[in-house]
C-alpha cells in the first residue's frame, strides 16, 4: 500500500564539492569533481579522496568541547550552511523540541580521534583527554547534534555501512506515521580516517586512479567524507517542496563485503520503494545509482536495475564527484536527488570514459537538463544492507 508522503522543507549538505547546496549544485552542473590525490596526513596510499577543507582549523562549538572530533566538526560545519539552524529553531517553535525526532546515519564516527589517541599513548595508556564515549561512540554525532539543536524527541543512530543515512528516511517516516513525533531531522555524517582507507585497501577495493563507475576498466572506489541534514514534516502549505514518496529496505546477507551477484537484495529494496510510492517502474525519471566503481558492486546493481526498469530511466552515479562517502552516502545522494528534482538536472556519470559493454542500464555520461518528477536513489552497504528511496513532486 502507498504510504503518506513526507515533505522535505529544508536541507543542507557539505562535501568535497564545497559547503552548502549551491556548491554541490554548481559542481553537478559544471562537471566539477571534488576528488584529489590523497593528502591526508600519515597516509602513504596511492589513491584519490574527497576531502572537506577547513575542518582542522575550524572553531568548535563552545561548551561541547568533549565532542570535538573530525566527524562532529563536519556535522557542525554542515549545519551552519543554508540557514539550517534558524529553520530548526522555527520548527521547534511550531512543534516543540520534544516532538522533533533526530535520525542520523554514520559508520566511521570518531575513529580518526581514536587513531590519533593511540599514537599518543604513553606506557600503553591512552591520553587522559581522549573521551571515546563522546567521539568514537557510534552515537557521538547524535548526542552532539541533539545538544547543539536543543532537541528532546526520539533520537536514533543507524549504522548499516553505506546504507546508514538512507535508512534514516525510512525510520523517520515510521516514527512520524505512528505519532511518536511530528517532524524529524534526518541526516548522516562520515569523515575520513585511516581505518577505512587502509581497510578498503586491504580488500583490494581502493583505486589508485580517480574512480570510474560503470567503466569497462573500473577498479575500485575513492573514499570521501560528507555531512547532510534535512527536515521532514507531514505535508503542509508548501506545494513546491519535494517529498519522500517511498522507501524500500532489504538485508540479503549474501556476503560480508560482496553483494548478491544478481542483485536480489537491491532489487527487493527498489520494488518495495515503488510499492510504497504507488508507482510503476516506468514512472521513475532518473536513478541515482549506488555506483561505487568496483567490479562486483556495479555489476550486481546493473543487473537489478535492468531486471526491474529495463533501459527506460536515465541512470548515473555521482561517486565521481564526491567519492564514496560511506555512511554519509545515503544522505549525500538523496540530497543530490532533491537538487536534480528542483533544478531539472540529470548529472552525468563523471570520470567514466567507456561504459562496460556487459552492463545494460541506461547510463548517461553527459549531464542533461530536463524536467523530472520522480527520482530513485540507491544505497547498498556491506552485509547486504540495502535501501532505496523515491523522491518526487507533490
Amino acid at each position: 500500500m502507498p504510504i503518506t508522503p513526507l515533505t522535505i522543507t529544508h536541507y543542507t549538505l557539505t562535501n568535497a564539492l564545497g559547503r552548502g547546496r549551491d556548491a554541490s549544485l554548481g559542481a553537478l552542473r559544471n562537471n566539477h569533481s571534488g576528488l584529489r590525490p590523497c593528502d591526508l596526513p600519515d597516509t602513504d596510499l596511492e589513491t584519490w579522496i574527497g576531502r572537506v577543507d577547513g575542518l582542522e582549523e575550524m572553531t568548535f562549538k563552545a561548551g561541547l568541547d568533549a565532542f570535538d572530533c573530525r566527524n562532529n566538526r563536519l556535522a557542525y560545519l554542515a549545519m551552519q550552511q543554508d540557514d539550517f539552524l534558524p529553520v530548526v529553531e522555527r520548527a521547534k517553535q511550531d512543534y516543540g523540541a520534544d516532538r522533533i525526532g533526530l535520525f542520523l546515519g554514520t559508520s566511521t564516527s570518531g575513529i580518526a580521534t581514536t587513531e590519533a589517541a593511540y599514537r599518543r599513548r604513553t606506557d600503553g595508556r591512552l591520553p587522559a583527554d581522549y573521551v571515546p564515549t563522546c567521539t568514537h561512540n557510534i552515537f557521538s554525532v547524535n548526542s552532539f547534534v541533539r545538544r547543539l539543536l536543543g532537541l528532546g524527541g526520539p533520537n536514533l543512530a543507524i549504522s548499516t555501512a553505506c546504507s546508514s543515512s538512507a535508512k534514516v528516511f525510512a525510520a523517520a517516516h515510521r516514527y512520524i506515521e505512528t505519532g511518536i513525533c511530528d517532524a524529524a531531522i534526518v541526516g548522516g555524517v562520515d569523515s575520513l580516517c585511516l581505518t577505512t582507507l587502509y581497510g578498503f585497501s586491504a580488500l583490494d577495493l581502493v583505486s589508485a586512479q580517480i574512480c570510474r563507475p560503470w567503466d569497462t576498466e573500473r577498479n575500485g572506489i575513492n573514499i570521501g567524507e560528507a555531512a547532510g541534514f534535512a527536515l521532514l514534516q507531514k505535508p503542509r502549505n508548501n506545494p513546491s517542496a519535494p517529498r519522500l514518496l517511498g522507501y524500500g529496505e532489504s538485508s540479503d546477507a549474501h556476503h560480508m563485503s560482496t553483494p548478491h551477484p544478481q542483485g536480489d537484495g537491491a532489487m527487493s529494496a527498489m520494488q518495495q520503494a515503488l510499492q510504497r510510492a504507488g508507482l510503476k517502474p516506468g514512472e521513475i525519471d532518473y536513478i541515482n545509482l549506488h555506483g561505487t566503481a568496483t567490479r562486483s558492486n556495479d555489476a550486481a546493481e546493473d543487473r537489478a536495475v535492468y531486471r526491474l526498469f529495463g533501459q527506460q530511466p536515465a541512470c548515473s552515479s555521482t561517486k565521481g564527484f564526491t567519492g564514496h562517502t560511506l555512511g554519509a552516502a545515503g544522505i549525500t545522494e538523496s540530497l543530490f536527488s532533491l537538487l536534480c528534482l528542483e533544478n531539472g538536472l540529470l548529472p552525468g556519470n563523471l570520470q567514466t570514459r567507456q561504459t562496460d559493454p556487459d552492463l545494460q542500464a541506461n547510463i548517461i555520461l553527459q549531464r542533461q537538463h530536463k524536467s523530472i518528477s520522480r527520482v530513485l536513489s540507491n544505497s547498498f552497504g556491506f552485509g547486504g544492507n540495502n535501501c532505496s528511496l523515491i523522491f518526487g513532486e507533490a
